[in-house]
């Protein structure tokens, strides 16, 4: 039997600074499409866990990321999720100017100073790599190639012929509620027939089915062959939600704001545009709202202070059992056995 994480993990301040360095810190982190970045100068920007990180079209077509800050004093360079600079990327504070390949192109401004070399002060740059036109970034210079992250999935795509279609478009939830705690309601099919009424029943009498691969968790329902759930639900840790149908596809981020607190960022896909979407976007919006209420309702009783670790199911939570295992090893002490941490004062 398998413990659960003490509830004072979840909206710990610092559990969430040993998460957002030893988790996020060393993972490949989903930026968009590459499809959004057409032409030299354009650029999409997000942040994950504190990390403010965009990746811009360089005038050699190549795609780069970069830290989302300038070397001078920190300010941002780009603003919002996307847009585009003639030829290159100027700090809102004071205006250092850099080239799109992350060169220093000029301190603004600055003035001579002794030892001040501007090769020396580019932007601070990070792995980017591309699979199936998703753009993923990470911090970690010895991360395992991005191929390797996704091979169980990108196999079982390739084996079943399925394709991620085009970008059409972006969604974001804001929910009151640890990003753990959506991310665990989200490896589960326990909570189906509570939480998802209309979902329970397209699934029907379907035989639900959870494995573990690699850094993949896959979701089935066995012999669902049509209908607005047919297709593939795969979770690449440590937040991300890729699930591709028969006609299009939809990227969710669980997106770690701060203790406590996510951001659900949706990308949704689609050949025909968002016109298309249709069926999809009222089914997405519907179970949103639905996961949304209950990890809400949970949390506040994590928070509450009478629960403190409850047991993981064999049958049901097999997912949920690795995951919390791959968090217990970023908190010194809680890995075998689970134990306090995050102890109040």
């Amino acid at each position: 039997m398998q413990a659960t994480l003490p509830a004072r993990l979840y909206g710990c301040p610092d559990a969430w600074a040993r998460e957002r360095s030893s988790v996020y810190g060393k993972a490949w982190l989903f930026l968009g499409h590459e499809a959004e970045t057409p032409t030299p100068g354009d650029w999409i920007a997000t942040d994950v866990a504190g990390h403010r990180l965009l990746a811009i079209r360089g005038r050699d077509g190549a795609l780069r990321a970069f830290h989302n800050v300038c070397r001078h004093r920190a300010g941002p360079l780009v603003t919002g999720a996307s847009g585009h600079c003639e030829g290159e990327l100027v700090c809102a504070y004071h205006g250092w100017r850099y080239a799109l390949d992350g060169r220093l192109r000029a301190a603004t401004g600055f003035g001579a100073a002794e030892g001040f070399d501007p090769r020396e002060f580019g932007l601070l740059g990070l792995r980017l790599e591309i699979w199936r036109g998703l753009v993923f970034a990470t911090m970690d210079a010895d991360a395992a190639p991005l191929a390797d992250h996704v091979a169980p999935l990108e196999a079982l795509l390739a084996g079943r012929g399925l394709d991620i279609a085009a970008p059409a478009l972006r969604r974001s939830h804001d929910l009151a509620c640890d990003w753990k705690t959506y991310a665990e309601n989200y490896l589960e099919g326990y909570h189906i027939g509570s939480v998802h009424p209309v979902l329970a029943d397209e699934l029907g009498a379907a035989e639900y089915r959870v494995r573990v691969e690699g850094d993949l968790v896959l979701q089935e329902a066995v012999g669902v062959n049509d209908g607005p759930q047919a297709g593939v639900w795969g979770w690449l840790w440590p937040n991300l939600g890729i699930n591709v149908y028969r006609d299009g596809a939809m990227i969710e981020r669980m997106t770690p704001v701060g203790p406590g607190l996510t951001r659900l960022d949706y990308l949704f896909l689609n050949d025909g545009g968002e016109g298309a979407l249709g069926e999809a976007l009222a089914a997405s919006d519907r179970l949103t709202a639905e996961d949304a209420a209950i990890c809400e309702a949970v949390q506040r009783n994590l928070s509450a202070g009478a629960y403190d670790r409850g047991v993981l199911s064999p049958n049901h939570e097999i997912a949920l059992a690795w995951f919390q295992s791959r968090i217990a090893e970023v908190h010194p002490g809680l890995a075998a056995p689970l134990q306090a941490c995050c102890e109040p004062p």
